[in-house]
């Protein structure tokens, strides 16, 4: 593990959901139409909105893939690795996955000040539940007061748990966001996606949720937009759905694999061509696990944008973008090319440590910036995940 002369800040850690994390706070009546257990085949799986959920192939989490499993894979495959073999390698359940004592031990073992805390599972049933608004609202509430309790939105300044908004209900949404403020939380996080609501679907950055953007803005609370199933569709070229299933035989590309970047992409470049920024300006939006190559793109269209309609906007989008946006790329990515589109001050480092697509330890990362500056490293590393976990009210 490389040495530094400080502590970095990991802006993407996660947990393993607790097997009652989405029924404990759930009325029962409620459970049907929420998550549920069931036993197939001897093996246990869960039941959302009454279908099978096939996001994970083993929701009880023991035992688990370790973490990194499949990086180098994802950095080319320079081994020739069989990425379902690595997958298959299991170990037993470290109680560092849920517990915060046990996870704050293993931060000072890695060299890590602190860490945002995202769902593993938890940014994924909102998708399976959307056409059911009442469904999302008690699943999410009851999801968050199980975080409270198991996590703690702020663990001793250490750990960063973020509570899940859904857009489905702008006063639901504001409702919980008063919720994690009264708990302290610094960072709640949300889905790239439209916003399922009872009048359709509707743009997140549209004037029917300004409440729950003022809200944000006032308070000075960081919005981590967090990848997730955001229900991409790939039109039939490929089986669609959300799941870590592969197919027969192994990896097989298809354009499925870019869903998550086209969800990003979209939703950021919609809250510029909506003037999000110019309606709240002390938003601050960090891009976690969503990567970075859209960019080039975003800034194109942007720009287009701008050159075309120059009377709708006040401030050029791409400008607002780049001072309202913090970019947390794949580790996978070329770091040169988003700190050239995006600055130092504006690039956040994250490991998704211990997802099996994320790094094996969350230091590995500095090898991959030690050709920049001592300041810009710090930035990335620590400094500006921080300043984002700090309120900033208006």
């Amino acid at each position: 593990m490389s040495q530094l002369d400080y502590l970095a800040f990991d802006a993407d850690n996660h947990y393993y959901e607790a097997h009652d994390a989405f029924t404990r706070h759930v009325p029962k009546q409620m459970q049907q139409r929420c998550v549920q257990w069931a036993e197939i085949d001897g093996r246990k799986h869960h039941i959302v909105a009454g279908k099978l959920a096939h996001a994970v192939t083993n929701p009880t989490w023991n035992p688990i893939s370790k973490p990194g499993a499949i990086s180098a894979y994802l950095r080319g495959n320079p081994d020739d690795s069989d990425p379902l073999a690595l997958l298959r390698e299991h170990e037993p359940l470290p109680p560092e996955y849920m517990d915060p004592a046990a996870r704050v031990a293993k931060l000072e073992e890695q060299g890590l000040e602190s860490l945002w805390l995202f769902p593993t599972l938890g940014v994924l049933y909102e998708e399976l539940l959307k056409h059911d608004i009442e469904a999302v609202k008690v699943l999410f509430r009851a999801f968050n007061r199980w975080l409270e309790e198991d996590w703690g939105c702020n663990y001793k300044d250490r750990i960063y748990a973020a509570p899940y908004i859904s857009l489905c209900d702008v006063d639901f949404a504001c409702e919980e966001l008063e919720w994690a403020l009264a708990q302290g939380a610094r960072i709640v996080v949300t889905r790239p996606a439209a916003a399922w609501t009872a009048h359709g679907q509707i743009s997140p950055a549209n004037e029917l949720f300004d409440p729950f953007w003022a809200r944000l803005n006032e308070a000075g609370i960081s919005l981590v937009v967090h990848a997730g199933d955001s229900g991409y569709t790939t039109h039939g070229y490929v089986r669609d759905g959300f799941s870590s299933a592969f197919v027969p035989g192994g990896f097989r590309p298809s354009i499925k694999s870019f869903n998550i970047e086209r969800a990003a992409y979209d939703y950021l470049i919609t809250l510029c061509f909506e003037k999000l920024f110019e309606r709240f300006p002390n938003l601050r939006i960090a891009s976690v696990e969503n990567g970075a190559e859209f960019l080039p793109d975003l800034y194109r269209k942007l720009s287009q944008s701008r050159n075309r309609m120059r009377l709708y906007y006040k401030e050029d989008p791409a400008l607002l973008f780049k001072e309202h946006v913090w970019i947390n790329p794949f580790w996978e990515d070329d770091v040169n090319e988003v700190v050239e589109q995006m600055g130092s001050d504006r690039v956040i480092f994250g490991s998704d440590w211990p997802h099996v697509e994320g790094m094996p330890q969350p230091l590995d990362y500095v090898a991959e910036i030690a050709h920049f500056d001592a300041d810009s490293q710090r930035k990335i590393l620590r400094d500006n995940t921080l300043a984002l976990t700090e309120l900033k009210p208006a």
